[in-house]
């Protein structure tokens, strides 16, 4: 009796591995529930980001204008680009891609993964100045957005420039996430160096993988996430631009009674003596040179070969506060000057806000757009989409 009690767990896991591997994706995707990519919008579920399934239904509907960033996409008031276009009835739904840690580097592999929709596809990018540190994206920033799947499908995917996709596998194989994967690493070695017949070895296990990871992306989009608590403000509803503006001064105003720098109370607050200790600490800071250029630079290959439309916006940092911690104006013009540059040299546009530094409520703290800032994005966003 007792060997019965102990061979069914065992029986019960293998059939339960056994449905995970021999059951066919088509069948899963047919128990997605109908409501889940409009959900998906705004749930900033990393378990989308670092899946497939989702980004490739949003990229075939043309409802959807995705919004990819960091942090700032989860920064949620009445001005939010996803609140403001649904409270005001928008012909089109900003789909939000991006989290704290998500630079150059992990769009790029998104970006490459999906390079056969994204023709003609109008995009949102938000660039953040901090990204743009001197060693680029580190690996505690890394390691938590990387998504193995799309590392996987890139050496099959021949949608992009084989000269950006081998750039791209040598990028990613500085990161641990990539060495402590022996499989994904000594492919990628295969790859590189022409080695086709380990190349060929290792596509056995390579490819088996990819399908179970395939498989757990549909089950995460099956199940349905967490509800968001993102309620819809009305607050913005069927004003003019300068109201709006007008309107995020006095909500940004009311937010930064008790702070400096603009900074939101809140934020503030639970900083403070961080702040104290930042003063003058970063006089020697800058991010005219940096890795991420290179990475940034990746991005827009992709992009343009894909024949997307991007956006590109440009943001501020809080010019006051950077002040105040020594950080050289130089160190961040240069900054603007190169980035723009790239931007225009590849064809594409962007929405320049550099000149927002010391704009008032336009930054919500020291790095995040918000208020004011989201308002001139709003505004950005919809001629952009209503263009052409």
């Amino acid at each position: 009796m007792k060997k019965k009690y102990l061979f069914g767990p065992i029986i019960l896991a293998l059939v339960l591995f056994a449905g995970v591997v021999f059951v066919p994706v088509s069948w899963l995707a047919k128990l997605v529930p109908a409501d889940r990519l409009a959900e998906s919008a705004i749930s900033l579920e990393p378990n989308m980001f670092q899946g497939t399934y989702l980004q490739s239904e949003m990229l075939r509907n043309s409802e959807y204008v995705p919004i990819y960033g960091s942090s700032e996409l989860s920064r949620w008031d009445p001005f939010h680009p996803s609140n403001y276009f649904e409270t005001n009835d928008a012909a089109f739904t900003p789909y939000l891609i991006g989290k704290g840690g998500m630079t150059s580097i992990i769009h790029d592999l998104n970006f490459a993964t999906h390079a056969d929709q994204l023709k003609n596809k109008k995009m949102v990018i938000i660039v953040s100045p901090q990204w743009f540190v001197k060693h680029g994206t580190d690996e505690q920033h890394f390691a938590p957005n990387y998504s193995s799947l799309q590392a996987y499908q890139l050496p099959y995917n021949e949608e992009v420039d084989e000269e950006v996709k081998r750039k791209l596998m040598q990028r990613l194989m500085t990161y641990e996430a990539v060495k402590n994967d022996t499989i994904l690493y000594q492919l990628y070695d295969a790859y590189l160096n022409d080695n086709k017949v380990m190349f060929n070895i290792l596509s056995v296990p390579a490819e088996a993988y990819i399908s179970i990871l395939k498989k757990k992306d549909l089950y995460f989009t099956i199940m349905k996430d967490k509800p968001t608590n993102r309620h819809q403000s009305d607050e913005v509803k069927g004003r003019t631009w300068e109201e709006l503006r007008a309107q995020a001064d006095a909500y940004g105003e009311k937010r930064t009674q008790h702070s400096q720098f603009y900074i939101e109370d809140s934020v503030y607050k639970r900083k403070k003596e961080y702040i104290k200790g930042m003063e003058g600490k970063n006089k020697t800071h800058s991010y005219a040179e940096s890795l991420e250029y290179d990475d940034f630079q990746l991005m827009l290959d992709i992009l343009k070969e894909a024949g997307a439309e991007p956006l590109f916006v440009i943001i501020p940092v809080n010019g006051a506060y950077y002040d105040y911690t020594g950080f050289p104006e130089k160190g961040r013009q240069d900054y603007y000057k190169r980035i723009k540059k790239q931007i225009r040299d590849s064809g594409f546009s962007y929405a320049d806000y550099s000149d927002h530094e010391y704009d008032p409520y336009f930054m919500r703290d020291t790095i995040h757009i918000g208020w004011k800032g989201w308002v001139y994005l709003n505004e950005d966003i919809q001629k952009f989409v209503e263009k052409h």
